[in-house]
């Protein structure tokens, strides 16, 4: 066994709710030392449905894999136990709004003094330059300002934000590349540097198809229901008893297609022709196709498609998800034991490493549960520590 990837780097995650919590357990899942600072009330997640005391199901599913110390911030003494901190650690991310770290003396050109070779993320809702930068960051404003909400749902219908908060992940994702490469450019140059993402600019990124077709002069991108906005067909299709989806996604599979549907000639009339065609007559291929799908159930399609290798699938919802063979084959879903909630199912890594690979068993910490631990390990005094811990921790 080689350990995991990221063993001996240590983190400090100065961050709440979800884009930076996620992006810190990944890092931990892949054997960072993990330590998550929080306030003295905790993460806001800690108080979600299905709370005992300060621990709950939400902030488990973000912070697992970690340790937890407490840290006010907003004192002096709190302040200088940070920089301490930082001074050995290799990596540090916050999603404060921008300039808050700064004016507690804790943004990156101060703590890059103390430590050249910190790689410092920045996630916050609109990123650390421009004109709305000091505006707060929730993902459904950030779908709606990236123009995720305005091709999200039915044409016509009011609008609605993508089922998963798409701005908040996409942004630890990013941030999780950023550091990534920050460290290997540090591994060359011996440098740290200043990682700087944004939910909005996440949502901007993600719009890989909807941005082709702007820039493309083929107008501004509408909602489309399932429908891809540049390949037909490919989307959720009506069946007898429900829905599936179907991507016959280039010319072959078309005409495949055709022929499992009893229909070998709509691949030849002018107007299903070619890509273009069927895309501009998109909702005419839709009825064809569904007039002949909705005469037998989903399964009896599901088979006869993949039979064909014609690429398809159920529309499952999360129980089905959970219990699917190829889900849980792939390591998905991980039992954990935590001290106060019991056991609890979260989810896996998807991240598969030949030679070393995630580790996602550990529960999430308890407030503060690692206080004392973390900073003796930092070569805090008895007495510091006691002065640092609030009233709370120090039976911990």
């Amino acid at each position: 066994m080689n350990g995991r990837a990221l063993d001996g780097l240590k983190v400090l995650d100065i961050t709440q709710v979800m884009a930076g919590p996620f992006c810190a357990m990944m890092l931990a899942d892949l054997g960072a030392d993990v330590i998550k600072v929080e306030p003295p009330s905790g993460d806001s997640t800690r108080q979600m449905p299905g709370a005992s005391g300060t621990d709950s199901p939400s902030f488990n599913a973000l912070n697992r894999g970690k340790r937890s110390i407490v840290l006010d911030l907003k004192s002096g003494a709190g302040r200088d136990a940070l920089v301490r901190l930082a001074r050995a650690s290799d990596i540090l991310i916050e999603n404060y709004r921008p300039g808050v770290m700064d004016a507690f003396g804790l943004g990156y050109a101060a703590l890059a003094k103390e430590n050249p070779r910190l790689v410092y993320a920045s996630i916050s809702g609109y990123g650390q330059t421009g004109p709305d930068r000091a505006k707060g960051g929730f993902d459904l404003i950030a779908q709606g300002v990236s123009g995720i909400m305005s091709i999200t749902g039915e044409a016509g219908r009011a609008p609605v934000k993508a089922g998963v908060p798409l701005t908040d992940l996409g942004a630890g994702l990013f941030a999780l590349v950023g550091i990534l490469a920050a460290l290997e450019y540090r591994h060359r140059s011996g440098a740290g540097q200043h990682v700087d993402t944004s939910l909005v600019d996440a949502g901007v990124a993600l719009s890989v198809w909807e941005a082709t077709e702007y820039f493309a002069g083929l107008g501004v991108p509408q909602a489309l229901g399932s429908a891809h906005r540049l390949i037909a067909p490919y989307q959720a299709i009506r069946c007898a008893d429900g829905y599936i989806t179907l991507g016959a996604a280039n010319e072959r599979l078309f005409r495949r297609l055709c022929e499992v549907l009893g229909h070998p000639e709509w691949a030849a009339m002018p107007e299903f022709a070619d890509s273009a065609t069927r895309l501009r007559n998109r909702q005419r291929l839709t009825d064809r196709i569904e007039e002949i799908t909705t005469t037998r159930p989903c399964a009896h399609w599901l088979e006869l498609l993949d039979a064909n290798d014609i690429p398809c699938g159920p529309i499952n919802d999360y129980a089905r998800v959970f219990a699917d063979p190829q889900v849980v084959a792939r390591g998905m879903v991980v039992d954990t034991d935590h001290p106060t909630l019991g056991r609890l199912k979260t989810l896996g890594s998807p991240l598969k490493l030949s030679a070393t690979p995630p580790q996602v068993g550990r529960a999430a910490p308890r407030l503060g549960e690692h206080t004392a631990e973390v900073l003796r390990e930092a070569g805090f005094t008895d007495a510091e520590i006691d002065r640092l811990l609030p009233a709370s921790s120090k039976k911990l």
